[in-house]
């Protein structure tokens, strides 16, 4: 490693000093005008050869056609962007996709909110009718007489059971 970093190192120094000298000779041949017998206007041109990465330019005689470029990488890229987005928007516009699977599922959103306030008085009426039973439990039972609370309640529910049971089979009638 040690050797590759001094060979690497004492190349660079051969190119800096040669550097030096060829500039050297530029100012020596623009003060003279003429050096070696040769034009003062000229200068040395790397057209294949590229010095910061010690590499050969890679040139196509049709117009830089092998070169990797941002432009080429992305040539079809808006065209496909393009067809992608007429193809969704064609999918959005078609009436199925509109449509939503449960026909009611705008019914129960919108109703939630009311149903939350419904909840909640229900709940407060229900609390209330329990409250006044059990103070009439505590007064009949100051008049001798008790009062089953759970019978009561269970004799409500049959009731409602049995209305919910004839008004279906009226429905079903029809």
């Amino acid at each position: 490693m040690e050797n590759n970093l001094a060979a690497n190192a004492a190349a660079r120094k051969e190119r800096l000093i040669a550097l030096r000298r060829r500039k050297e000779g530029q100012q020596g041949q623009t003060a003279n005008g003429e050096a070696n017998g040769g034009p003062s206007h000229f200068a040395f041109k790397q057209r294949n050869y590229d010095p910061e990465t010690r590499t050969l330019r890679k040139r196509d005689i049709a117009g830089d056609a092998g070169e990797d470029t941002v432009e080429k990488a992305v040539e079809g890229l808006a065209e496909q962007i393009i067809q992608e987005d007429e193809e969704k928007r064609k999918e959005e516009l078609d009436l199925f996709n509109i449509q939503p699977k449960r026909a009611n599922w705008d019914l129960k959103r919108d109703m939630t909110n009311r149903m939350a306030k419904l909840d909640r008085k229900t709940n407060e009426a229900i609390a209330t009718i329990f409250r006044q039973r059990l103070q009439s439990m505590k007064k009949d039972q100051n008049g001798q007489r008790q009062v089953d609370l759970l019978a009561s309640m269970n004799a409500a529910e049959q009731e409602r059971d049995d209305a919910d049971a004839a008004q279906a089979s009226d429905s079903d009638d029809e």
